[in-house]
């Protein structure tokens, strides 16, 4: 297997690790060795001539590829102070046709595998490593100044990035729910979710420019930590927090409570929440945690007929539960304002409060594209849909006095 002895590699950018050159100080070989490296001369001339204290040493065996080889022909120049500044960059999406090489560039080496590649190239003063796979690629550049360096990586890569993938409309959200035999558990599904610049019409004008706000937050902006979305039922409350679930999902890992009833009647539960089960995307994203249809929880008398389940609400927002937790807490009810709790719309407890109304009937005919059907209030979102559908809204089913409808507008 190739080993190098010398000084330690350019860094290289994030993407494809090669397997060559392995960096290390020297170290006695084995008796059965063909070489035999130089004994390491480490004194106080070392820091003005580094490549004169650890010569390198380079053997190939049959375990190679040709592409480890390209990987350590880089560094001989760098190692030995020929070139010693190095500049890298990473491209996750190379556009189609780009070579990733200067007009000026000799290609040294060119090695392909199945789905990866490494070519070697050299100009005046510097050399180029350009691995890639699949649309990736790493560029490196090793150079007698930083600002050649610079200047090469530049030429390499100016206009080589190719757009995004267009992203798609399924939004990954995860679901907890106390299972008989399992316990507190949780469960992920895709969910789909426009884009807000799709739904937005579907908003009254006051709630979409609050909307906006909402939708373009970033962990900088958080201050409170309760998002509350309070109206009549059919007015499009889930669908917005969908949507904001694929607004968030670069920064914020979205689950949703099944039974948020007992979730604040068992400490056990609210514990489990409490310290989350990170999705894939890694650690140091934010949560939101959403209950629907928080009624009883939140109205004014909720400290009579919920016990303690209001207090551990806001504990987990804002009290010591809290503390060092990166936890929002999303609540939908169908409650107006004057019937919620004080404590919970007390300035400085919510990120946003939002009463999601119904459409005015100019927006509703908008909407619809005519008046028939639509009456001097305007209309809700699920009534404008029942009307699209053929249903006259005076046929919908009356809503009960708790809705437990869940997910479906």
């Amino acid at each position: 297997m190739p080993r190098l002895f010398g000084r330690a590699s350019p860094p290289l950018a994030r993407g494809r690790i090669p397997r060559l050159p392995r960096i290390a100080t020297h170290r006695p070989q084995p008796a059965n060795r063909v070489h035999e490296a130089a004994p390491c001369r480490i004194m106080a001339s070392m820091s003005a001539h580094p490549h004169d204290a650890l010569p390198i040493r380079l053997t190939v065996d049959d375990s190679d590829s040709p592409s480890d080889v390209v990987d350590a022909l880089l560094l001989g120049r760098f190692a030995t102070g020929e070139q010693p500044y190095s500049h890298a960059v990473n491209i996750d999406r190379v556009r189609s046709g780009a070579t990733l090489l200067p007009p000026q560039a000799r290609v040294l080496r060119v090695a392909r595998d199945d789905d990866r590649s490494a070519t070697l190239a050299e100009g005046d003063g510097w050399t180029l490593l350009v691995s890639r796979w699949n649309r990736g690629a790493d560029v490196t550049v090793t150079a007698t100044s930083a600002e050649l360096a610079s200047t090469v990586l530049d030429e390499a890569t100016d206009g080589a990035a190719d757009e995004p993938e267009p992203q798609p409309e399924n939004v990954t959200m995860g679901f907890w729910y106390v299972s008989p035999r399992r316990g507190p558990h949780r469960t992920t599904r895709q969910i789909s979710a426009g884009t807000w610049e799709e739904i937005r019409p579907n908003y009254t004008a006051p709630v979409a420019e609050a909307m906006d706000r909402l939708m373009a937050t970033t962990p900088d902006d958080i201050a409170g930590r309760l998002l509350l979305l309070h109206g009549p039922p059919g007015t499009g409350k889930t669908s917005a927090l969908r949507t904001l679930a694929r607004s968030w999902r670069d920064w914020c890992q979205v689950d949703c409570v099944l039974d948020p009833e007992r979730l604040f009647s068992d400490v056990g539960y609210l514990m489990d929440i409490a310290i989350g089960e990170e999705d894939t995307a890694g650690k140091g994203r934010w949560r939101l945690l959403l209950l629907e249809d928080c009624d009883e929880l939140i109205r004014g008398e909720a400290k009579h007929t919920a016990g303690q389940a209001l207090s551990r609400l806001l504990n987990l927002t804002d009290g010591l539960l809290g503390q060092g937790r990166n936890v929002l807490v999303g609540v939908t009810t169908n409650e107006d304002l004057e019937r919620l709790h004080p404590a919970v719309v007390r300035p400085g407890r919510c990120l946003a409060r939002i009463e999601v109304g119904p459409l005015t009937r100019p927006e509703a005919v908008g909407w619809l594209g005519t008046e028939e059907g639509i009456g001097r209030e305007g209309a809700t979102l699920a009534e404008l849909y029942a009307l699209r559908r053929g249903t006259s809204p005076t046929a919908l089913p009356e809503p009960r006095g708790r809705s437990d409808a869940g997910l479906y507008l």
